[in-house]
């Protein structure tokens, strides 16, 4: 089944190229026989160095020199196509994937494993009764950014009868692979545990760098604190120069972001599946049936050694776990109140509006008003008017003087319209410049209590977001009811 499904999974994928190197490191014990060779491998001497002939031929030893341990690798370590980590995408063609899996043992679930994004760890024995092999899948990818894709993987196979490890390893130029082989070919002397390799990666991956990046993290938090919550946790240089929700925003969820950035939880799964493939790298070799065995004082150190590393890395991240948590929670706090303040904006532009519609309507009422007063005006001056038009045509004859053509008694009209004609003028002025102040006082009125309701607003979700304890188990009345109390008296004054 195994033989079906790896040959038909290879045949599925599509091949970049990539530029191989190879790694060799071999211990004896005459140590004048150590070798640690890191050269490029080219297609010609693809298969030689798979099958240890022409320059890769095993040397000839002294009597009594004997192969301790060693590691043979494949390496890619700056891939840069960009589908180099992409699904169904092998770097090394059909005929030399095939021939290297099966030459050097390696597992053939590998390639199944092409669209895992990680990190994954798997590590099982192969089949091999005559020949027993811990095979090791460590892989660690993501999807494209900016174009290229990421990642990082190895795949190694650890011969229990000649001690020697055996893999494939890539990774692209953003990925720590560079420095890990560096750390590699530095530990030459130990490489007869199968687990350094990965546990190498594990040590770069879990650097102090996400350590930094977290404190980083909760230092942008608490300037956030400081512009949404008015958290006095910073120095004044820290402080936002002015409150852009958009921008607050933005930093908000830039922060989110970067708190997220690699998960300690993943991380403790590898490391639990880490230990269980100690677990059986020592279960085999204390049985007695490897020529290596954990009796070694040299490989049971280090066997110590790697446990103790793996046991502080879990520590390291339950301690960050933790911390990651309290920010999270402190960033969900603050998103609350940001989104609160937004709606708050929202409500204090509704009532601008409803302000402004306001001011439309009383703007209105005043046309009415005048029309009406245009109206009365016309109905008080509009009789006299017409009967003066009437009795001033000729079909009526008002006797006059034979030396006059205007009557005497002329002046007594004058002597009444024009004062009337002020008195009603004056009255009218006099109560629309009333009506006029008392108008701006309602707008101003309007204006002031559309300010306090939003100091009002705002100073609720402060104290609600820092001083909850506060209020909490308390019989008197607490602040924040006393200002949603006022909120609602303006209210009803301003409706």
């Amino acid at each position: 089944m195994d033989d079906y499904l790896f040959d038909s999974n290879v045949k599925a994928c599509a091949v970049v190229q990539e530029k191989s190197h190879y790694i060799e490191i071999f211990n004896y014990s005459d140590a004048s026989f150590n070798s640690c060779e890191d050269h490029p491998l080219t297609d010609d001497e693809f298969e030689n160095f798979l099958g240890r002939r022409g320059a890769f031929e095993p040397p000839k030893l002294k009597d009594g020199v004997q192969l301790l341990d060693g590691i043979r690798l494949v390496v890619q370590k700056n891939a840069n196509n960009n589908d180099t980590f992409s699904p169904n995408f092998i770097s090394l063609s059909h005929s030399q994937y095939r021939s290297m899996v099966r030459t050097m043992h390696l597992p053939f679930r590998a390639v199944e494993g092409g669209s895992l994004v990680g990190p994954v760890f798997w590590c099982e024995y192969d089949q091999d009764e005559d020949d027993h092999h811990l095979q090791i899948i460590f892989r660690k990818s993501d999807v494209r950014k900016k174009g290229k894709t990421r990642g990082w993987e190895i795949m190694l196979s650890h011969s229990f009868n000649t001690g020697i490890t055996t893999g494939f390893v890539k990774g692209t130029e953003s990925s720590s692979i560079n420095e890990v082989l560096k750390h590699l070919m530095s530990c030459h002397s130990e490489v007869g545990h199968p687990m350094l390799l990965p546990i190498i990666i594990l040590s770069h991956d879990l650097s102090a760098e996400v350590d930094i990046r977290q404190r980083d993290a909760r230092d942008w938090l608490r300037r956030l604190e400081n512009a949404i919550t008015m958290r006095q946790e910073i120095e004044k240089k820290e402080e936002y120069t002015n409150f852009d929700l958009d921008g607050i925003n933005q930093d908000l969820v830039e922060c989110h972001s970067r708190v997220l950035w690699k998960r300690p939880q993943a991380y403790q799964e590898i490391i639990k599946e880490m230990k269980a493939a100690m677990d059986k790298f020592k279960e085999y070799e204390n049985e007695g049936q490897s020529p290596h065995k954990l009796s070694n004082p040299k490989l049971k150190a280090l066997h110590n050694s790697m446990r103790s590393r793996l046991e502080f890395y879990r520590v390291k991240l339950t301690g960050q776990e933790h911390y990651i948590h309290t920010t999270l929670e402190r960033l969900r706090v603050q998103q609350q109140a940001l989104y609160n303040i937004i709606t708050q904006k929202e409500s204090k532009l509704n009532l601008e509006m409803a302000a402004q519609q306001r001011r439309l309507a009383h703007a209105s009422k005043r046309d009415g008003t005048a029309m009406k007063t245009l109206s009365l005006l016309g109905a008080i001056f509009l009789p006299g008017t017409f009967l003066s038009s009437v009795f001033s045509m000729t079909f009526f004859n008002f006797k006059v003087s034979d030396n006059s053509e205007v009557s005497q008694e002329l002046w007594i009209y004058f002597v009444i319209t024009i004062p009337l004609t002020l008195a009603i003028v004056g009255a009218w002025w006099l109560m629309d410049h009333r009506r006029e102040k008392r108008y701006a006082i309602e707008d101003r009125d309007i204006e002031k209590g559309i300010e306090r309701m939003e100091h009002e607003i705002l100073a609720i979700m402060r104290n609600k977001t820092m001083k909850t304890a506060n209020t909490w188990g308390s019989g008197l009345r607490s602040p924040t009811s006393k200002i949603s109390h006022n909120i609602s008296d303006n209210l009803e004054k301003i409706g």
